[in-house]
């Protein structure tokens, strides 16, 4: 059984840091494209970061460009999203995607899309006070 488990979220002020994990579990995952989403309350859910891990290319959103970091740890099946500078705007439930498609793996055109993913964690809070 696949399973994407995130953890790391919490209460942060604005300009501080907190780094989410998501543990994956039940399949190898050294050739999918993994994923970070959020949805803040009332909005659509936006695509965040994408690492594909063969080869650890990385894409980002603009919004979040330079600010956060997603990275993966083959060893440990587990992809992080490291988040500094954190604004008022960030606060959101913060979802971790897998996509093993062929067509998704190498098609990074596609990584924004949420249809693009085969498995969707349960999601982790993150709140940035002002």
């Amino acid at each position: 059984q696949v399973q994407l488990v995130e953890s790391g979220g919490g209460l942060v002020q604005a300009g501080g840091s907190l780094r989410l994990s998501c543990a994956a579990s039940g399949r190898t995952f050294s050739s999918y494209a993994m994923s970070w989403f959020r949805q803040a309350p009332g909005k659509e859910r936006e695509f965040v970061a994408a690492i594909k891990w063969s080869g650890g290319s990385t894409y980002y959103a603009d919004s979040v460009r330079g600010r956060f970091t997603v990275s993966g740890d083959n060893a440990k099946n587990t992809v992080y999203l490291q988040m500094n500078s954190l604004k008022p705007e960030d606060t959101a439930v913060y979802y971790c995607a897998a996509g093993g498609r062929y067509y998704t793996v190498y098609n990074p055109s596609v990584y924004r899309r949420d249809t693009s993913y085969d498995y969707w964690g349960q999601g982790t809070q993150v709140t940035v006070s002002s």
